[in-house]
């Protein structure tokens, strides 16, 4: 039987080295295919959080669950396993400036064995879909960083995630490619059920798209909005003019199918 909750989180408190807890006793089930908002103060422990799903920060104290597993009885190779399931974008990039756009993006997929034909088509798709399939071959230190930010983001949606996490995503992009990333993001949670954490301080953008919010303040988390039993489609607030959302995405699946038939 399939384990319907993707993220749990039992009492969890954290702390960095002998500093006060940035959060505790935090509970909470999210299931899977959801969507929610992350929002909160700077310093209230939005990345926090997120570095505890992601398995880059262990709680001080509590239980996480992912996929229904005790993430504390876990080995640092089984923590990696789990990993590849999951994929999360910072608000710093982290990208590789040794490598070009393209080989961040194809990397995760070499990870995993990926044929160099496969590897191609995929991240063309991506590329072209983030609006930068001309800078296939760049630098990403010539890139604005509103540019690094959608090859952050390209790198992530690429291995197709059951759990994907955005810190900020949206920060460094005018209201059109912000737009065009939201839709992206909405996609892959209707195509994909992609259980989705997005952090934002955008007011704007949780109006327009109106998913639940989780909120953390004062170390604890709290809750707003009820879960869609389907996820809706919000308007918005500028067309892209490029590939449609759910082609793209229709496209993508194919591929990966293949790949998975491989």
């Amino acid at each position: 039987m399939e384990e319907k909750t993707a993220i749990s989180f039992a009492n969890v408190a954290a702390r960095y080295d002998d500093s006060p807890e940035i959060l505790t006793d935090v509970s909470f089930n999210i299931s899977n295919g959801s969507f929610y908002f992350l929002s909160g103060a700077s310093g209230a422990g939005k990345t926090t959080l997120l570095r505890l799903i992601y398995q880059l920060h262990r709680p001080s104290r509590g239980q996480i669950k992912l996929f229904g597993k005790n993430t504390g009885d876990m080995s640092r190779n089984e923590i990696t396993k789990l990993r590849q399931r999951m994929a999360i974008v910072f608000q710093s990039y982290s990208l590789l400036s040794h490598l070009s756009v393209f080989d961040n993006i194809a990397l995760p997929l070499r990870v995993r064995g990926i044929s160099e034909n496969k590897i191609k088509t995929l991240v063309t798709k991506v590329l072209d879909w983030v609006g930068l399939g001309k800078f296939a071959d760049a630098a990403p230190l010539s890139l604005s960083g509103g540019q690094q930010q959608r090859v952050s983001v390209a790198r992530a949606i690429i291995i197709q995630p059951s759990i994907l996490l955005a810190d900020e995503p949206t920060g460094n992009l005018d209201p059109e490619n912000a737009s065009r990333l939201m839709e992206l993001f909405v996609q892959m949670n209707k195509m994909f059920g992609t259980t989705i954490i997005l952090a934002t301080h955008s007011t704007e953008l949780m109006k327009t798209y109106n998913f639940p919010v989780i909120h953390v303040e004062n170390h604890r988390v709290s809750f707003s909005g009820i879960t869609p039993q389907k996820t809706p489609d919000p308007q918005p607030q500028k067309i892209w003019r490029g590939p449609k959302p759910q082609s793209y995405f229709t496209e993508l699946s194919k591929q990966f199918d293949e790949i998975g038939n491989a």
